[in-house]
């Protein structure tokens, strides 16, 4: 091969590599929206915000265990904070004791996640120092009462 024409195959293959480059970036992306029921990140996606990015996702079942003298899934709220926060499934850590507003997210669509009590259920809300937020996932009812009283526990984490 003469040296003009080994020249013009590499112009050749550097211009294919820089078509097939351009074309691979400027392919479309795909993405994948993440809806309301989906199982995603070792648990239900509960909640999504109107970018369809970001949202929040429950436990698929309540924290085991219990407190020091309380009945199974009986936690304080110190203890239902901790236990969210050592939370794993899956595979995937980040978990976290729900606020008030999420707890409340978390309550209309507890058909969807499923396997709640008709109990009540901690949020991270304090009222004051002695006193948290739950909810009553019987009712709907959101009150406070104080930290070291018995209560359920549903981590979430965000993605």
């Amino acid at each position: 091969m003469t040296r003009i024409a080994i020249l013009n195959a590499f112009t050749r293959l550097c211009m294919m590599l820089l078509l097939i480059g351009l074309s691979l970036v400027s392919a479309p992306l795909i993405s994948v929206a993440i809806t309301v029921g989906d199982h995603y990140r070792g648990g239900i996606v509960f909640y999504v915000d109107g970018s369809g990015e970001h949202g929040l996702i429950a436990a698929k079942t309540n924290i085991q265990g219990h407190s020091r003298g309380m009945a199974q899934e009986q936690f304080t709220w110190y203890d239902a904070k901790a236990a969210c926060n050592t939370f794993v499934s899956h595979g995937y850590g980040g978990w976290f004791l729900p606020n008030v507003s999420q707890l409340k997210q978390l309550y209309l669509q507890r058909d969807i996640v499923g396997g709640f009590a008709d109990h009540f259920y901690w949020s991270s809300s304090q009222d004051d120092g002695e006193d948290a937020w739950y909810m009553y996932f019987y009712s709907g009812e959101q009150n406070h009462d104080t930290k070291l009283v018995s209560g359920r526990v549903r981590p979430v984490c965000a993605f």
